[in-house]
């Protein structure tokens, strides 16, 4: 049996297509093995968001040539859709950008019949529907990841991803229809609803619709216990958009609102369409339905013109939130992007320095939303034993150990959180949910 490894590099929609594609494989005799083993395939998904991501997947292709020559290279995803023909030269047989994916065995097999790379990049055009993907096994043990969007419209100043990505395409509602069925007969409890501007779903679809609609059919949905959703835009979170999340009961409450920067000045230049007035009241609209709920968002300090007063001001803003966790990220210049012909450019020394700094803040308050949580109770998902223990998550993303207690990976129980820990809380078993 022939045998393939992947590896994918970014965000959970990127996640989700690698997975896609290792179906397609398996339901074509192949076998999925570790990355840290042979293959006679290797799959490579990349990322370009960041010149972090563009060094990681270079060196993982290089690497993989290197150490396997005699194997097949697919190389697929953001940079793989920028650079094209040249990853060719790094010795890839097939590069497929983020389209045709669908496509990928049929055209490894190709490649392989006719002992001639191929390049199938193709131009990312207005009006090209949405590339339909299905997963029916992941690798987690109780949640699965749902992609219902891809592309985006926004341009902000910084950002490469709408031309690596292309305009918004929306899966229908009856394709997601069919895969949270699908994912409820395998045994998942948890859908994560994803997609790169998750906002703007249905948006393109005629008749249009919206994430809420999604959010009302996967509740009706036999076997499905949780809807998590991912990166949200502040601007989103109107009072009424919460009070229909509220009526969700299956609804998680932790809610990803991406910031980038707490001050207004910065948000300008990047070209985001909120500030951080607009943020706090959606936060506000938010807690109002769900008191105890996490949120997390994403930073990039150092932006060009980033003054101290600047920085200082995103500082302050995140105390004043209180997320339960931040991902921190020092600007990468991305090039044909505005912001890389801005004046201000900082160091790169300034801009570790400011993200050593973010990071240390993001682990104070997130101890502290954590410390808040101590004595009071919820509901666990058990996932996995960890050194004899049951570990799981709960509706805000906590990550739980329980001690004592007998539990099944999936059935949903009633815990009390006694302690913050540095990478999970301990918790006592109260009862199983009924």
């Amino acid at each position: 049996m022939k045998t393939i490894a992947a590896h994918t590099l970014g965000c959970k929609v990127n996640q989700y297509d690698t997975e896609a594609m290792l179906e397609l494989f398996r339901h074509s005799g192949y076998s999925i093995v570790p990355m840290d083993g042979d293959a006679d395939v290797y799959l490579v998904n990349t990322c370009t968001v960041t010149g972090t991501g563009d060094k990681k997947s270079l060196q993982l292709i290089r690497r993989i040539r290197r150490e396997h020559p005699a194997a097949g290279l697919i190389v697929c995803g953001c940079m793989a859709q920028q650079r094209g023909e040249d990853l060719l030269s790094l010795g890839a047989d097939l590069v497929l950008g983020t389209q045709r994916r669908n496509e990928v065995v049929k055209l490894y097999d190709q490649v392989s019949r006719s002992c001639h790379p191929l390049c199938a990049v193709e131009p990312l055009k207005k009006g090209q529907p949405f590339e339909n993907l299905t997963i029916t096994e992941q690798m987690e043990h109780t949640r699965a990841v749902l992609k219902i969007q891809e592309g985006c419209d926004n341009h902000c100043s910084y950002c490469i991803i709408p031309s690596v990505r292309g305009p918004i395409r929306s899966r229908t509602l009856d394709d997601i229809q069919a895969e949270v069925n699908r994912l409820a007969e395998a045994g998942y409890r948890e859908i994560v609803l994803t997609g790169i501007h998750l906002c703007s779903y249905g948006r393109d679809l005629d008749p249009s619709f919206t994430l809420l609609d999604v959010i009302r059919l996967i509740q009706e949905t036999d076997g499905i216990l949780r809807i998590r959703l991912g990166s949200l835009e502040p601007v989103i979170a109107t009072p009424e958009f919460a009070s229909e999340l509220k009526k969700a009961d299956k609804i998680c409450p932790q809610f990803h609102l991406a910031l980038q920067a707490g001050c207004d000045t910065v948000l300008a230049r990047m070209r985001r369409r909120y500030n951080t007035t607009q943020y706090l009241r959606g936060v506000e609209n938010l807690r109002r339905e769900f008191p105890h709920a996490a949120f997390t968002t994403d930073i990039l300090t150092g932006f060009p013109g980033e003054t101290e007063e600047e920085f200082a001001e995103t500082k302050a803003f995140i105390e004043k939130i209180g997320f339960a966790r931040i991902h921190v990220f020092p600007y990468s210049s991305r090039p044909g992007t505005p912001a890389a012909d801005m004046p201000g450019q900082l160091s790169s020394a300034e801009k570790e320095k400011r993200a050593r700094e973010l990071i240390a803040l993001g682990g104070r308050v997130a101890k502290d939303y954590l410390s808040s949580w101590i004595g009071l109770e919820t509901d666990l998902l058990p996932e996995e034993m960890v050194d004899g223990c049951w570990e799981g998550y709960t509706p805000e993303y906590i990550r739980v150990r329980l001690e004592h207690g007998d539990c099944r990976s999936g059935v949903p129980v009633r815990v009390r959180l006694l302690n913050a820990g540095s990478r999970v809380m301990c918790g006592e078993l109260i009862k199983e949910s009924e």
